[in-house]
């Protein structure tokens, strides 16, 4: 009886999905001295939450008009009132696991067993990604495997899968690329697109973009956001500016 509800919800859920490619969006959950801890000790907690609303409020900008399916993982609990509109945005929460990139092979591996084709995952702190970038790294997964946007800081930005185009076993791929691996340290970067050299993956390398960290991360990413002409960094340098007031 329990396989046959779970079978009419996965069932249920194909015959809902828009489109075969999915977009990923990691977050954590806005709260107090929770969010940016390296940029807080520059800017202290308050600011660093502000920055942290607004950084997930670009992303939410950004991503809304994409013809993907679009799903936010929570890292402890579903917010409902919240940029990240139900409309437009299926919400789930993150496995219950210590380790990042585990969580990531969760969110990929759950997505997959509902049929989809082509993945993306991001975060949502950084200021220079755009529509277009994003585009692109879908476009992209047309012709490879794997696509991977890299960071100023030696990780990365984007990690897109094309899970038809893999002739290994799925789950290989999710463990070498996710793994034991351990996160924010300078050779992340290098140790994903290792991963897709030892598995002889087709991979594709974005533009380089600076995420939201530091402070000196978050001054770089206004300077470059200013000189853009899209709506929505016009609007984000207005309302930054005016939390730069506030940290001066």
């Amino acid at each position: 009886m329990f396989e046959q509800i779970l079978y009419i919800d996965f069932m249920f859920h194909l015959q809902e999905n828009k489109f075969d490619s999915a977009l990923i969006i990691f977050v954590k959950n806005a709260c107090l001295g929770k969010v940016k801890s390296r940029l807080a000790i520059s800017v202290g907690d308050r600011l660093a939450l502000e920055v942290y609303q607004l950084l997930s409020h670009y992303t939410a900008l950004v991503t809304h008009g994409l013809e993907m399916d679009k799903f936010v993982y929570y890292s402890d609990y579903i917010e409902r009132e919240d940029c990240w509109t139900d409309a437009v945005f299926e919400k789930k929460r993150q496995a219950n696991i210590d380790n990042l990139g585990v969580k990531m092979a969760s969110a990929f591996q759950e997505l997959y067993e509902l049929s989809y084709a082509k993945m993306i995952i991001i975060g949502s702190d950084c200021l220079l990604l755009s529509e277009e970038i994003l585009q692109e790294a879908m476009d992209e997964l047309s012709q490879n495997q794997v696509v991977i946007g890299p960071s100023e800081d030696g990780g990365y930005y984007l990690m897109g899968i094309n899970f038809e185009k893999i002739n290994t076993n799925y789950k290989d791929v999710l463990f070498e690329l996710f793994h034991h691996k351990s996160w924010s340290h300078a050779a992340v970067l290098e140790e994903a697109w290792m991963a897709c050299e030892k598995m002889s993956l087709q991979y594709f390398l974005l533009p380089m973009l600076t995420d939201v960290d530091t402070f000196q991360d978050l001054q770089r990413s206004m300077d470059l956001l200013s000189q853009s002409e899209s709506k929505h960094a016009l609007l984000m340098t207005e309302k930054l500016m005016k939390l730069q007031d506030l940290w001066q």
